[in-house]
């Protein structure tokens, strides 16, 4: 019997909750709610460091932070690692192929995919001139290179006149089916369709929004723009004052001090998210056509969420839900198992990826890999993880460590040593930091000492087994 084949969905900056399956009440998401009800969505997935490029270093290596070394967010550090997931695949028999973003350094290194179409949306350090030509974004970028083919060599992704971190929103200038997410889907359909037949394939359509720039097309932002939305999430221990001070910077991490611009940031998110949702169906629709959609696992995830000013904060990085929590659902082929659709309740991460798909093909598992097969999970509903740590360097106070359950998380920033508390069940938007009070000193005490063995041994010197110790300086990279 022919291995299963892999389709694999990435977005960028995907909010856990952002799914009308979640019952967020604003955002429609059809054809991901499809998947969710065929498959298994997992309520508690979550990205272990959460900025794009070690939350990639955990999808494509199987690795913890510890293990992988990136702790916060460096562009132009190599990346030498012994064994990639799509390399696994590719020495046992799969045609292989990534299109879209993969933000790794140099860019273009193919982390064992046999075939790369290259688009990681703007990023600064890769339009300087200080790099060598070839690492230039309009050099190595293959979207970018079809864009000025199609629309003039003035042409860029920045022509839309919105920023890649900011909260201002426009509507897509150039015609819709030259937008980099419809590009995503037409390559990934074109090599669905032009594959090796004789061979399984395993694809990953990699998208770049929801990340800004909220620059989707006029008529998907017409669906949310004069929509009374949710408000963001507000609470009993952020600043506001932040917000004040900061709040017309276009890209400040404290979020934006005018309310109808944040209406606008917000319709923008959504209105990316639903136009991700229709390109997906369009890859989905193709599968079905060719009959083998029941041969394929489709997984769909994130590299990390968006705060959405949530508590006042913008972007992510922070150790919150709207930033650490992420969607995940796996969709296996009838062929393949037969899987009874459900929630499940494990807590997973994204260094989890590359163990379950390998165990679905039946494939060895690097020793390296210290991720977890979520197979019980999908299968059974069986718990493989009862907790996670997660954290970010930030070296501006926000530097932060987090130990999360199914039902509650401990928060520590490392350089100022403030403390925060949250139950999960009660308070699932984290309103009240109750780390001061009385019916959960028992259980803070009990993950404060997860925490501590589990920072025991870190070269900053964070904990010495007995207590966490603030005011370390933090790193980008362990080693």
């Amino acid at each position: 019997m022919q291995k299963p084949n892999i389709l694999l969905i990435m977005c960028d900056q995907y909010r856990g909750d952002a799914l009308s399956c979640q019952q967020h009440p604003d955002v429609k998401t059809p054809n991901l709610d499809t998947l969710a009800a065929q498959g298994v969505c997992f309520d508690h997935a979550y990205s272990a460091c959460p900025s794009c490029i070690p939350s990639r270093a955990a999808l494509l290596t199987g690795r913890s932070q510890k293990k992988h070394g990136r702790v916060g967010y460096e562009d132009g550090i190599d990346w030498n690692y012994q064994h990639y997931m799509a390399e696994e695949f590719s020495n046992a028999g799969y045609q292989t192929q990534c299109i879209g973003k993969m933000h790794v350094h140099p860019p273009r290194l193919l982390c064992g995919f046999q075939g790369l179409q290259l688009h990681d949306g703007y990023l600064g350090h890769y339009r300087s001139q200080t790099i060598p030509h070839w690492m230039h974004q309009e050099v190595s970028d293959d979207y970018l290179y079809d864009l000025k083919n199609a629309m003039g060599q003035d042409a860029d992704i920045t022509s839309t006149g919105v920023e890649c971190n900011s909260w201002v929103t426009h509507p897509w200038i150039y015609p819709e089916h030259l937008h980099p997410t419809n590009w995503v889907s037409d390559k990934s359909i074109r090599f669905l369709k032009t594959r090796d037949r004789t061979k399984p394939f395993f694809l990953m359509a990699s998208y770049v929004r929801p990340h800004q720039p909220f620059d989707a097309p006029q008529s998907y932002y017409d669906l949310y723009k004069d929509k009374a939305l949710r408000p963001p999430f507000e609470d009993d221990w952020s600043d506001p004052t932040l917000t004040e001070t900061y709040g017309r910077i276009k890209d400040s991490i404290y979020g934006c001090s005018d309310e109808q611009l944040r209406h606008d940031a917000m319709a923008g998110y959504y209105a990316s998210i639903t136009h991700i949702d229709h390109q997906l169906g369009r890859i989905i629709q193709s599968l079905i056509e060719d009959g083998s959609y029941e041969d394929t696992i489709i997984l769909f995830l994130s590299d990390h969420g968006e705060m959405l000013f949530d508590h006042h904060c913008w972007r992510k990085v922070y150790p919150y839900q709207g930033s650490i929590h992420i969607p995940l659902i796996f969709r296996i082929g009838k062929h393949i198992a037969d899987i009874k659709p459900h929630h499940a309740d494990t807590i997973a991460e994204l260094r989890d990826i590359m163990p379950t798909l390998l165990d679905y093909a039946k494939l060895n598992c690097p020793d390296t890999v210290d991720g977890k097969s979520l197979q019980p999970a999908i299968t059974a509903n069986t718990s493989i993880r009862s907790w996670l740590h997660g954290e970010h360097s930030f070296h501006s106070g926000l530097s932060n460590h987090y130990i999360v359950t199914n039902k509650d998380k401990f928060i520590w920033y490392s350089e100022t040593g403030q403390e925060q508390y949250f139950d999960l069940i009660n308070d699932p938007h984290e309103t009240h930091n109750a780390i001061h009070d009385t019916q959960y000193q028992d259980r803070i005490h009990e993950l404060r000492k997860l925490l501590i063995d589990e920072l025991a041994d870190r070269e900053e010197g964070y904990s010495d087994g007995f207590k966490l110790i603030s005011g370390r300086p933090s790193k980008n990279m362990l080693f």
